[in-house]
């Protein structure tokens, strides 16, 4: 079992260290800035109830919220059946490990993050630390454990997620009213702490975070990366809170000695400056850099605009504004983790299938586009620009056919039209024949251009002081890729 004396031990053994001059000295992992799309996996208990969204266990302990009120008239009082009670009901019968993996394989992910513990607290994991978990309880298998061979064995990067941190609060409604959360809650229960909710934008909030709860969020995270060996490690917010700084550093400093025991590099992905900039990967939550940034990072959103879990209202978006999202993070010199979320049973929805299936057709014709490009000068062209930070998808973005953006690979420059030209010609500016040859934007010799997919039509262009003109016979509701062959 894993111990406080061994996690020091590893933290300080080299070569990183516990401050952040020493995890300063981190690398972002090769595969990674290759790679450019990944799949997150939401799946657990909060998938029983299927309503609203995966913060089912905090907001049915609030009274008075449609989660209460759902709860109560389904279910009864949350004193005769509160939230454990759904762990019986959570079963897995149809889980196949080897089918995910063979769908995400087909979509295009060259990576996955399985949610190991969301805020719920119930570990989707074997563990020495607590008894709720899905190996001893509910399912009764190692759904992360599966999950690792199936997803090695296609060739794909393992990674995995804890959002253990806002556990210290997420129950803690169920003790303003008679509810099967109440005291005394000890370490090691399945509600505890409980304790009540803070300004989550107050980074000194109290009550403060015990020691006890601290030292067990460290166990429990080196557990996890010790058993399952991840590549990269998700965190989600609140970590960023004053209490978590020391355990959070000691944390990064064992994870990282211990990549280099296994003769790989790891990473953490974080959000909200929870760590100093240099030590992992930046993180955005459902939202984008406007502009290209100097420093790899990642973008997470979902499948559906309204939750991460499996809901029976997901307001699902189309494959091509997953596409658009996609391209959009990648010529800025980023990736995109695109979360599903599988129904209680173990089946993912039809509907999340036929998107993957989607994405991965695009990705198998216009792929060299994408994976292991790097951003141009210039991120794109054309009058659609995007808000920089978080939570930007309440409305679909409307691109133009005179939108572009740019990624690089090689001899090629790849010119992304958003929408497919109308008109049947395409114009890219950013290749026009300068005016001014002191000031030339573009000044290269372009040798050869076709289009991703359909390399055995032939098309003409040709460069003028209007751009690089190209005739497009080619009529499709994707996105459309111009390869553009310099000499």
């Amino acid at each position: 079992m894993i111990t406080l004396q061994t996690i020091d031990r590893v933290a300080n053994q080299g070569p990183f260290f516990p401050n952040w001059a020493s995890l300063g000295t981190f690398q972002l992992p090769e595969w990674f800035s290759k790679a450019k799309f990944g799949l997150f996996i939401h799946w657990g208990l909060y998938s029983v109830p299927a309503f609203n969204n995966e913060w089912y266990s905090r907001n049915m302990y609030i009274q008075g919220s449609p989660e209460f009120v759902h709860h109560q008239e389904t279910y009864g009082r949350q004193a005769d059946f509160g939230y454990q009670d759904f762990i019986p009901m959570f079963t897995a019968d149809n889980f196949s490990a080897d089918e995910w993996a063979a769908l995400f394989k087909a979509s295009g992910a060259k990576y996955v993050f399985p949610v190991a513990e969301h805020h719920d607290g119930f570990q989707m994991y074997q563990s020495d630390l607590s008894h709720w978990n899905a190996v001893e309880m509910g399912p009764k298998k190692d759904i992360l454990g599966h999950l690792k061979t199936a997803i090695e064995a296609n060739d794909l990067h393992f990674c995995t997620s804890s959002h253990r941190g806002e556990h210290w609060f997420f129950m803690g409604h169920g003790k303003e009213f008679v509810s099967d959360i109440k005291e005394p809650l000890v370490k090691g229960d399945f509600y505890w702490p409980a304790m009540p909710e803070p300004d989550n934008q107050d980074l000194f909030s109290k009550p403060y975070p015990s020691t006890e709860f601290l030292e067990d969020w460290l166990l429990r995270t080196c557990e996890l990366v010790d058993r399952y060996q991840p590549e990269l490690l998700y965190f989600d917010w609140w970590i960023q809170h004053d209490a978590f700084k020391p355990y959070l550093q000691q944390f990064a400093a064992y994870y990282y000695n211990r990549g280099v025991e296994w003769g790989k590099k790891v990473g953490i992905c974080y959000k909200h400056d929870a760590m100093m900039f240099g030590s992992g990967i930046v993180e955005i939550e459902r939202g984008k850099f406007a502009d290209p940034q100097p420093f790899y990072w990642q973008t997470d959103t979902a499948i559906a605009r309204n939750s991460w879990c499996y809901t029976t209202t997901l307001d699902y978006k189309e494959s091509n504004e997953i596409l658009h999202d996609l391209i959009e993070v990648v010529s800025k010199n980023g990736n995109l983790l695109l979360n599903v979320g599988p129904k209680a049973d173990g089946t993912i929805p039809a509907r999340d299938r036929e998107i993957l299936q989607a994405i991965g057709e695009w990705l198998t014709r216009n792929g060299e586009a994408i994976y292991e490009t790097k951003p141009w000068r210039k991120a794109g062209e054309g009058p659609t620009k995007i808000r920089s930070g978080q939570f930007q998808e309440a409305q679909v973005t409307d691109y133009t056919s005179e939108d572009f953006r740019f990624t690089v690979r090689g001899a090629a420059l790849y010119a992304i039209g958003m929408v497919c030209p109308e008109n049947g010609q395409a114009r890219i500016r950013s290749l026009a024949k300068s005016v001014d040859q002191n000031l030339p934007e573009f000044h290269g010799i372009i040798k050869e251009v076709s289009i991703l997919g359909y390399e055995e039509t032939p098309i003409s262009w040709q460069v003028t002081t209007e751009g690089l003109l190209i005739d497009c016979p080619i009529k499709t509701h994707e996105p459309i890729v111009f390869k553009i062959i310099m000499k």
